[in-house]
């Protein structure tokens, strides 16, 4: 099975790429980013689905990757390797692979690898539901969370702590409707598909490593309990600071018709109040199910990658 040639893959790796460098050399390594190689991840299908999706898989997987390199890159800590660069460029290789088991079921392997001390620091089987885009993303968030974690377990102790993190209140997101017939209160399909949206947004924004989320569930204020700091000219400033973060987030889905929306987030200083990054997807997207991905993605996109940090 897939499972076994992607674990004999990751051991043969232990012996193919040790090198001279060890993992915690000493003032070099500590004065260095850590370099970190990302092979691409191998995808079998052995669901016995009749229609040939190979190009469908090839290109979900290639955003996969994209994805998965982007979010470690992000970090000051790591320096991206090539996989093909010469042996001792990278002290950790990530390998790993896809499975589709049956129309519904796929697995995921992965394997963090210290090439210098020829051991496998973390190693998972992932199982996930779906084969469409925001199945991927899922898959891709969990995956990168708990890789990144290996990594930075991974880093010398001066190198993981040098940066503190960013206290950031993330706020539930609210939702505006303008459709042509907006529902009265919110509907139970919105507050799910609202919660799943600001779960996303939390793990994206602690993926990156740049931030330290504040918990929000002690926010008794009343624009936090009305879902309405989005008319609360810029109080949720405050409400973060008596929290004890450094900034706020609040984000809104603005739903122009059934199928259509818009996404926005806006981020302050807790202490001045002033706005020091906000996004807006400007264009119409699609349907509710789509709203965690389109959030996920302008966070990622204006905050993460071109965003202000203060």
């Amino acid at each position: 099975m897939c499972q076994s040639r992607l674990v004999l893959y990751a051991l043969a790796l232990i012996g193919l790429l040790a090198g001279p460098c060890p993992l915690r050399a000493e003032a070099a390594a500590q004065a260095s980013p850590l370099g970190v190689s990302i092979d691409d991840f191998s995808y079998v299908d052995t669901s016995g689905e009749v229609v040939d999706q190979t190009a469908a898989h090839q290109k979900r997987l290639d955003a996969f990757m994209a994805a998965l390199r982007a979010d470690v890159a992000a970090e000051p800590r790591y320096r991206l390797v090539p996989s093909a660069a010469p042996a001792g460029e990278a002290q950790i290789k990530v390998v790993g692979g896809v499975q589709k088991m049956s129309t519904l079921i796929q697995w995921a392997k992965v394997a963090v690898i210290d090439v210098g001390a020829s051991r496998v620091l973390y190693e998972k089987l992932y199982t996930f539901r779906g084969d469409n885009d925001e199945a991927w993303d899922h898959a891709r968030m969990f995956v990168s969370r708990e890789v990144r974690a290996a990594l930075a377990a991974a880093l010398p102790r001066a190198q993981a702590t040098a940066a503190a993190p960013i206290g950031l209140a993330v706020f539930e997101f609210e939702l505006e409707d303008t459709s042509a017939t907006p529902a009265s209160g919110l509907a139970g399909s919105d507050a799910a598909y609202l919660a799943d949206v600001t779960s996303g947004v939390r793990d994206r924004l602690a993926q990156s490593g740049r931030y330290r989320l504040v918990d929000t569930t002690g926010a008794t204020a009343e624009p936090v309990k009305a879902h309405a700091l989005r008319d609360c000219n810029g109080c949720e400033a405050a409400i973060a600071k008596e929290l004890g973060a450094d900034q706020s987030l609040i984000g809104v889905i603005r739903r122009v018709s059934r199928t259509e929306y818009t996404v926005g987030f806006q981020v302050r200083d807790a202490r001045s109040g002033e706005v020091v990054s906000r996004g807006d997807s400007g264009l119409r997207m699609g349907a509710d199910y789509s709203w965690t991905r389109g959030a996920v993605h302008l966070v990622s996109d204006r905050l993460l990658e071109g965003g202000a940090q203060q």
